[in-house]
Order: structure tokens, then C-alpha cells, then sequence
């Protein structure tokens, strides 16, 4: 990262972002790590962690939109949901907007990304004191492998890159947790980062997946803007049966308002380019 004039810019494997910034609004240094807001001059207000873009105003309804929803509409009745990270609660909004959901537990180890994002990002916390949502601030690697068995119907974990604690976030002994945890039919999805600049990592986490007895794998693409390369993946897997034809006519009437996520995009994100297809 770095910050010359009125710019930040992170730069990931020889590629570079930057937006022009007007203010710099919060710093502080967590337990866990550093988290800064700023005020962009095109993009609204701008959160990194560690010197990492995390979100912004303007895009982050593309990566929380698609980290929900697919998942969500491939469950035949998603009625108990945990979210592995999510801090800034963008995710646990579009979780709660299916009148399915029962309940919605976030497991988010560092509390303060919480309470700076209800403070900057408001829009994104309007749903933390419904009645369905629980807010745990706690190691979710623990919390999982305590889970009750059979008793989730979908986990997303919404994490960072797989850097620092967070890579064992990323391998078979934390998927298997999630395997126990999950009902039969049930789904696991994780941000698995840039096809462009990390298939490795795709491959990777798929294999990992394997090894920890998931029947399929699907990795569904999605363009984000302020993200390195400006294209994302995430990756889910299924207890004990195949993907199979999803709630499509529900989805297509959805009963809530989205920016991206629609029945059409839905059918069309699982279309792999051949150099993806060939890696895998």
C-alpha cells in the first residue's frame, strides 16, 4: 500500500489500485490489526484493514450480494446460517433479507471492525439488532469445531486473504468442521479471491475441500471493481449431494430489492473461462 498526494493505492502481483482520497476519517489499531476509513472522491467512504482494501460505498453490494444469494437460492430451505467474518455486516444484511432464515450468527474475531463499520457504514448495519441475527466476537476456527453437529444450513465464510491466522481458514481440517456442522444437502461458500491473479489458490482450496469429503465443488465468478484484478471468485461446496437446479422462480421473485445479484446472473456465474476450466 501506499499513499502519495491524495491517493491509495494497494498493489497485488505487479497490478496496482488506487483511488483519490478528500479525508482520512478513522485510524486506530485494534488487537488484531489497523483499520482506517476514508472518504474517496468517486468510490464514497473507503475501509481497509492492515493497509488492504475491504470495501467501499460504492461496490461492496456486488461481493455481498454474490456471497449470499447463490447459496442461499442452491438451499432448498436455508434456514440456519453462520458467517465466518463479515465484520463490516454487509453479509448478515443480504442473509437476512430471506424470510426462510431463522436465525443468522456471524462468528467475527475482531470486534472494533464491527463498531467502526456501524459508525461509517450504517447501511450495512441497519440489520444487526433483528431479532434472527446473533453477533459473536470470537475465534470462528473453536467456535466451529464445537458446532453441534447436523445443525447449519449454510456457512459463508466471508474472511480476509488467506494471510496471517487466517489461513487455516482456508484448509481440510476447518472445511471438515464445516462438514460436521452442516445438515445433509447443506452449503459452505468462501471468498476465493482473484481467478486472474490466485487460480492456484482456487485450486487449492477445492482440493482442500475434496479431502474434507465434499461431493461437489462450484466456483462462481463475479466483477469487483476495487478488489486486485477487478475480478473475484467464491467457492462452495455441498454435504452429501450434487448441485442441482436451484429455487430459480423464487429468485426471480424475490420478495427484497438487490443492486447485482438476479436469477439471470445466478445461471450465468458458474460459467468458468477455459483457462479456469483447465486449472481444474
Amino acid at each position: 500500500m501506499s499513499l502519495e498526494g491524495n491517493w491509495f493505492s494497494e498493489s497485488a502481483r505487479g497490478y496496482a489500485m488506487s483511488l483519490e482520497i478528500t479525508e482520512k476519517l478513522h485510524e486506530e489499531e485494534s488487537s488484531y490489526q489497523k483499520i482506517e476509513i476514508y472518504e474517496t472522491k468517486s468510490f464514497g467512504r473507503l475501509m481497509t484493514l492492515d493497509s488492504l482494501v475491504m470495501l467501499t460505498s460504492r461496490d461492496n453490494f456486488v461481493y455481498h450480494e454474490m456471497m449470499t444469494h447463490p447459496a442461499l437460492y442452491n438451499h432448498p430451505n436455508p434456514k440456519d446460517i453462520v458467517i465466518v467474518g463479515g465484520g463490516d455486516c454487509g453479509t448478515l444484511k443480504e442473509v437476512l433479507k430471506h424470510d426462510t432464515v431463522h436465525s443468522a450468527t456471524q462468528v467475527e474475531l475482531d470486534e472494533r471492525v464491527t463498531r467502526v463499520s456501524e459508525e461509517y457504514f450504517p447501511e450495512l448495519c441497519e440489520s444487526n439488532n433483528d431479532p434472527r441475527a446473533r453477533l459473536l466476537f470470537e475465534d470462528a476456527i473453536a467456535w466451529m469445531k464445537n458446532a453441534t453437529h447436523n445443525s447449519l444450513d449454510v456457512i459463508i465464510l466471508d474472511t480476509t486473504d488467506p494471510v496471517g491466522q487466517a489461513k487455516r481458514l482456508f484448509t481440510e481440517p476447518f472445511y471438515r468442521d464445516c462438514l460436521n456442522a452442516l445438515r445433509e444437502g447443506g452449503i459452505v461458500v468462501a471468498q476465493s479471491e482473484s481467478p486472474l491473479l490466485d487460480l492456484n489458490l482456487i485450486v487449492d482450496m477445492r482440493n482442500e475441500m475434496q479431502k474434507a469429503d465434499f461431493v461437489q465443488i462450484q466456483t462462481i465468478q463475479f466483477p469487483l471493481t476495487t478488489y486486485p484484478s477487478g475480478w473475484w471468485t467464491a467457492t462452495q461446496a455441498r454435504k452429501g449431494q450434487k448441485f442441482g437446479d436451484f429455487r430459480e422462480q423464487i429468485a426471480r421473485h424475490k420478495p427484497f430489492p438487490t443492486k447485482y445479484y438476479n436469477a439471470d446472473i445466478h445461471k450465468a456465474c458458474a460459467a468458468l473461462p477455459q483457462f479456469v476450466l483447465d486449472a481444474l
